[in-house]
């Protein structure tokens, strides 16, 4: 009762933290335009920063596979938030390129601190072999941040401008984030505390193949060079479809609820089925909604269907793969793994929102689509290899 306890705290406390954390991280994909006109760069410049952010989110990641482990993921989100506010204040100060990507640098270090990758370790920490429910109750809540932050950005831009929005955003993350991490978010079970100074602990399973990992680690970067790639610039892509852009803000806000639900239909599933299963049925949905915007001509009509199925087959993928690695890695080795994968996984997302919005910006609408399509199509042959190579299955190759 006790643990149960615990894991609801902590998944408020979660819950609470990585809507804030993620939905004002969002002020491009609302302020593009506004902050591209203000600081003098261009709209590809500007989404720039999302591959500032992603990648230096990437190198940092494997640099706190040792501390998650020595101090425990709650210590290291309180120091991320601690650089995330400055990142904030500084971006509210830009005046060029150099101090506008400089503060997404910041943004960048802060969030391999504190965002899902952390998130999903203190899961980890606190329900042991119930990370996998666990983690799927969390991104039922964390998949609204585009709903809620979206409106919320946009609502506060145009009452106190994209400046001032940040410094409303650094003022959150100090008086609601750091102290929910500090008094409220539990601390991690003592075993994990043993095994990391050194005592026993119980027997790892077995490591997957190498090969494993590098169809692991691409079948999750593909899939998250489309979804972030895509947030970044769907209300841009929306536009370019025909869309007015108070139409493109609305649609995009619905995305959130349906992802949500997507997630709501695997965490009630209970267990039944793994993170590869998952991907497996929600990749199906992204090349379907990918061919039908290209084919559509831009209807009302096809772009609210698209949002349904890239909504509900993204929003299953999101859970897939923080999920994933649980069906090939130890519960011990968890935090080690993730932090791995984390590197190329925001390499891949640094890259997507540049490509993206250059692509839209220059070729239109059908490149940007023709080239996620793709990706999905590659990552769901991986995800079939992977499926083959889950432990135990008689199919596992040898190497």
């Amino acid at each position: 009762m006790l643990a149960d306890r615990k894991l609801l705290i902590a998944l408020v406390v979660l819950a609470v933290t990585q809507l804030i954390g993620w939905g004002t991280l969002s002020l491009p994909a609302v302020l593009g335009r506004q902050m591209a006109a203000d600081l003098d760069m261009d709209l590809t410049a500007v989404f720039g920063s999302t591959s500032v952010l992603y990648l230096a989110m990437g190198l940092c990641s494997p640099l706190l596979a040792q501390p998650f482990v020595r101090y425990g993921a709650r210590r290291v989100m309180m120091a991320g938030t601690v650089i995330a506010a400055p990142g904030f204040v500084l971006l509210s100060v830009a005046q060029g390129p150099v101090s506008y990507y400089a503060a997404w640098l910041l943004l960048g270090l802060a969030g391999s601190a504190t965002l899902s990758t952390a998130a999903y370790i203190v899961l980890n920490e606190i329900a042991g072999q119930n990370a996998t429910g666990a983690i799927g109750a969390l991104m039922l809540v964390t998949g609204l941040s585009s709903s809620i932050f979206w409106p919320t950005t946009a609502y506060l831009a145009g009452m106190l401008g994209w400046r001032s929005t940040c410094l409303v955003y650094a003022a959150l993350l100090l008086l609601v984030s750091l102290p929910l991490y500090a008094f409220a978010l539990p601390p991690r079970r003592k075993e994990h505390a043993m095994g990391a100074a050194g005592g026993s602990t119980a027997a790892p399973t077995a490591a997957p193949a190498r090969s494993t990992f590098y169809l692991l680690v691409a079948a999750i970067g593909l899939n998250a060079f489309v979804a972030f790639g895509l947030s970044a610039v769907l209300i841009e892509l929306l536009k370019a479809e025909g869309l007015t852009a108070s139409e493109a803000i609305s649609f995009g806000a619905m995305l959130g609820v349906i992802q949500v639900s997507a997630r709501a239909v695997d965490f009630l599933g209970g267990g039944r089925w793994d993170g590869i299963t998952t991907a497996l049925v929600a990749g199906l949905a992204l090349p379907v909604a990918m061919l039908l915007l290209m084919v559509s001509g831009g209807s009302y009509v096809a772009a609210a269907t698209f949002i349904l199925l890239y909504g509900l087959g993204s929003g299953a993928l999101a859970v897939a793969r923080a999920t994933m690695p649980l069906v090939f890695y130890d519960k011990a080795e968890f935090a080690k793994a993730s932090a791995r994968i984390a590197l190329p996984l925001n390499l891949l997302s640094a890259m997507s929102a540049p490509i993206l919005v250059a692509l839209l910006t220059r070729y239109g609408s059908n490149a940007l689509l023709a080239l996620v399509l793709a990706c999905s199509c590659a990552a769901l042959g991986m995800l079939l290899l992977l499926r083959r190579r889950r432990p135990g299955s008689a199919a596992v190759a040898a190497t």
